[in-house]
């Protein structure tokens, strides 16, 4: 695939590879440095796995004060870097190119501090998202943002992203969960931004770094929330007649003003891929399936049930299928959590992420599946409908360089289609490469130019993470 460009390298950059390395081995251990080949080799790609480009060296820090050193020198230098978490972006946001320091926060990994009276967390960047649940889960507590790669993931990349997952139409994503970062500067540079309370006077700084991409600098720390448990949770499965059908009951559902834990939709190809994979008892005679979990007493989880099955019946469901054991709430998370991996067994795909207005929905499902037809794709529909997030899977063959361009094409239709009806490019996946050139259609020329001149206060350089999220052409300086 070769629709989305990559800077040209520097070749000034290459002819130093040695001394910068030279460099970089002064600031970390031995064991902290990637320098050969083959090393190097798993940080060229991430989850946009048709992309790669090997890096001039990956750094991996243990603290914050190595990573304020090795930024440092990467400026003085003139080097771009590329921060990674865990590399499960989707998006490319973690992707290299080859005059770049990749800089990664797997081995900043440690719990700092659990505060229950304050129901706070202080995390290293490196945690995984579900390690901050399972360290509190015996006291009662969760860590809310639950994306499917949660298992991997981690709190760094989450904040780079603003992730979200299933649970985010009741909790939100990461932004309404991150109370301060420690955030690491492009000059070696050591700020706290916000901490263990909800709101800091002044400028929401905050605000702008969750989902910044990694363009304004590294967070190194981070303290989140942490919540109470639910006192039951209680997912029901409803199986539609049409797409359209689960669609127009998404939107009346929210329209009535109930506001589940969590909405999923699944369309029949993504029905039969994730039943033959994790055996969860979706009903399989139905076009389309939703998800929908409750959560509170037995009598709240009764009374929302009931209003959401009345509204379901009006717009024809053919399957009601509540959950009678943990061990069925387990298989049927385990079938929506395990779709990503489960189309990958059947067939290469992309994973798209647009947002839309869920009034839209039977509107655009009907759309999507005209667009992918048309260039003669198939396509898997598994999503948070609830919120309007959109993970259309486009199926292709990767090794056939002309379907692999139709499936990139038709992805993008698709994103086009989502600002068409006013909704927007990403709801958790971020920007990255593979949207980058479409921030024109979202934005217009005034709102890029401020959004950058933002960006070049902290990095005037346009040092870190350089190729992603803006176009490549028209870049404004500090």
């Amino acid at each position: 695939m070769s629709a989305i460009a990559f800077p040209v390298p520097d070749e000034s950059i290459l002819a130093r590879r040695d001394e910068i390395i030279a460099g970089l081995a002064k600031l970390v251990a031995p064991e902290a440095l990637i320098t050969s080949a083959d090393e190097r080799r798993p940080y060229e790609t991430d989850a946009l796995t048709a992309y790669r480009r090997l890096p001039l060296a990956v750094v991996l820090p243990s603290t914050t004060q190595e990573v304020a050193a090795v930024l440092k020198f990467c400026g003085t230098q003139g080097v771009p870097v590329v921060p990674r978490g865990a590399g499960t972006s989707l998006a490319g946001g973690a992707i290299p190119q080859e005059d770049a320091v990749v800089i990664g926060v797997s081995k900043m990994n440690r719990i700092l501090e659990i505060d229950y009276a304050n129901r706070t967390a202080k995390v290293q960047a490196g945690v995984t998202n579900l390690a901050v649940t399972g360290e509190v889960m015996a006291e009662g507590f969760f860590y809310a943002p639950d994306p499917s790669s949660q298992l991997a993931c981690s709190i760094g990349g989450n904040i780079g992203m603003n992730s979200g997952g299933a649970h985010c139409l009741k909790y939100g994503v990461t932004t309404n969960n991150v109370l301060g970062v420690t955030l690491v500067m492009l000059d070696g540079s050591i700020v706290d931004i916000g901490g263990a309370h909800l709101d800091s006077a002044g400028l929401d700084i905050l605000g702008l770094i969750v989902g910044s991409e990694g363009q304004l600098g590294i967070v190194t720390e981070a303290t989140v929330r942490i919540l109470r448990s639910a006192e039951g949770a209680r997912p029901v499965l409803f199986g539609f007649p049409t797409s359209e059908q689960a669609g127009e009951a998404v939107a009346a559902i929210i329209g009535a003003g109930i506001i589940p834990v969590a909405m999923e939709f699944m369309d029949k190809p993504a029905i039969e891929i994730c039943e033959a994979f994790a055996h969860a008892g979706y009903p399989m005679d139905v076009e389309a399936l939703l998800i929908i979990e409750v959560e509170g007493s037995d009598a709240e989880m009764d009374a929302q049930l009931a209003r959401i099955v009345a509204i379901a019946r009006e717009h024809g469901v053919k399957t009601v299928k509540e959950s009678k054991s943990a061990m069925e709430t387990a298989a049927i998370w385990k079938g929506r959590k395990s779709a990503f991996g489960a189309t990958g067994r059947i067939a290469d795909y992309i994973c798209m992420d647009g947002t839309i207005p869920t009034g839209q929905l039977p509107h655009v499902l009907r759309r999507m599946a005209e667009i992918v037809k048309g260039y003669g794709l198939r396509v898997a529909n598994v999503f948070h409908a609830g919120d309007g997030n959109l993970h259309p899977l486009i199926l292709y063959n990767c090794n056939d360089p002309v379907e692999a361009q139709k499936a990139e094409d038709a992805g993008m239709d698709i994103l086009k289609l989502c600002v068409e009806v006013g909704g927007c490019l990403t709801g958790e996946h971020g920007v990255g490469i593979e949207k980058r050139d479409l921030m024109t259609v979202q934005f217009n020329p005034e709102d890029l130019q401020q959004q950058m001149r933002v960006r070049a206060v902290f990095d005037g350089q346009w040092l870190m993470n350089p190729a992603k999220v803006f176009p490549l052409e028209g870049r404004v300086a500090a």
